[in-house]
C-alpha cells in the first residue's frame, strides 16, 4: 500500500512572493498583507516605473522588516516576463509563491455586437498571456524545490454568462481551467496551484473605470445590491490570496473561489 509523499508547506516567515500587477488596487494590498504577515521578500511587479517604486516605498514605510523589490515589465510580452522571472528570482533568490493580479482596462462590460473587431486581439493577449507565462517561468524553480505556489485571479465572469461579458467570461473561464488543469499537474511538485474569482472590487482602477460606464455601471450597480454580505474591497482579497498561499491552505489546490460578496455562487 503507498503512501502520499509528506510536503513541507511555505511558510510566511521563509516565503519570497513575486506579485505581477503589484503596484495598485489588488496586487498592492496583497503585498502589503504579506510583508504583514512576516515576508522576508517580496518583489512588485508593474509597467510604470514611477507608480511602481511609490508602491515598493509604501510598503517599506509601514513594513521596513520586508526586503521589497520593484521590477517594471509588460508580463504580457514573452521576453519580458522572461526577464521579470529572472530578475526576481536573482532579487530574492527564488519564487516560492506567484500571485498574478494583472488586469486591462478594457473590455469592461460591452455587448459583443459593439465591440470593433480590431480591439479583440489586443484585448485577449493583455488579459491572459501574464497568467500563462509567469507560471511556467517560475515553475522550473519550484519544481526544482518541490514546493510552490500559484494563485491567480479571474473573475466570475468566467463561471456565469453575463450580457455584456462575452469576450470577458471567455477570458476568465480560460484562467479559471487553466489554474485546474495546472494543480492537477503540478501536484507531484508539490506545486499548488488556486484562482480567486471576483466580482467587483471597490477602490480600485478598474471599480472606477467600469462604473463611469453607461452600460457597465448599470450592470454593476445592480451587481452591487445583490452583494447582501458587502462589496469586495482590494484587502478583501488579499486576505484571501494570503490565506491560500499559506500553510492553513497547503492541502488546497485547483480551486476557483468565488469572492463577491453574495452576488453568485456559481
Amino acid at each position: 500500500m503507498s503512501s502520499s509523499p509528506k510536503r513541507i508547506p511555505v511558510q510566511y516567515s521563509e516565503a519570497r512572493v513575486l506579485i505581477a500587477g503589484g503596484t495598485a488596487g489588488v496586487g498592492l494590498a496583497t503585498a502589503m498583507k504579506f510583508a504583514s504577515l512576516g515576508v522576508p521578500h517580496v518583489t512588485i511587479n508593474g509597467r510604470n516605473a514611477e507608480r511602481g517604486e511609490k508602491a515598493r516605498g509604501a510598503i517599506l514605510e509601514r513594513h521596513p522588516g520586508c526586503r521589497v523589490h520593484f521590477v517594471a515589465a509588460d508580463s504580457c510580452v514573452t521576453e519580458q516576463a522572461v526577464a521579470l522571472g529572472r530578475k526576481a528570482e536573482e532579487a530574492m533568490g527564488g519564487v516560492d509563491v506567484l500571485v498574478n493580479t494583472t488586469v486591462s482596462a478594457y473590455p469592461y462590460p460591452t455587448l459583443f455586437h459593439k465591440i470593433d473587431v480590431n480591439d479583440i486581439q489586443g484585448m485577449v493577449l493583455t488579459q491572459v498571456m501574464s497568467h500563462f507565462l509567469l507560471p511556467r517561468i517560475v515553475m522550473d524553480g519550484m519544481r526544482e524545490r518541490e514546493r510552490g505556489v500559484i494563485v491567480n485571479v479571474a473573475s466570475d465572469a468566467g463561471k456565469v454568462a453575463t450580457p455584456g461579458e462575452s469576450i470577458i467570461g471567455g477570458m476568465m473561464a480560460a484562467i479559471i481551467m487553466f489554474t485546474r488543469t495546472l494543480a492537477i499537474e503540478a501536484k507531484r511538485s508539490g506545486i499548488r496551484v488556486n484562482c480567486v474569482a471576483p466580482s467587483i472590487i471597490e477602490g480600485t482602477l478598474t471599480h472606477d473605470t467600469v462604473m463611469a460606464g453607461e452600460f457597465s455601471g448599470k450592470l454593476f450597480a445592480k451587481a452591487k445590491d445583490m452583494a447582501q454580505l458587502g462589496v469586495v474591497d482590494a484587502d478583501d482579497m488579499a486576505e484571501l490570496i494570503a490565506f491560500l498561499a499559506g500553510p492553513a491552505a497547503a492541502k488546497l489546490t485547483g480551486q476557483a473561489i468565488s469572492l463577491n460578496g453574495g452576488i453568485s455562487a456559481a
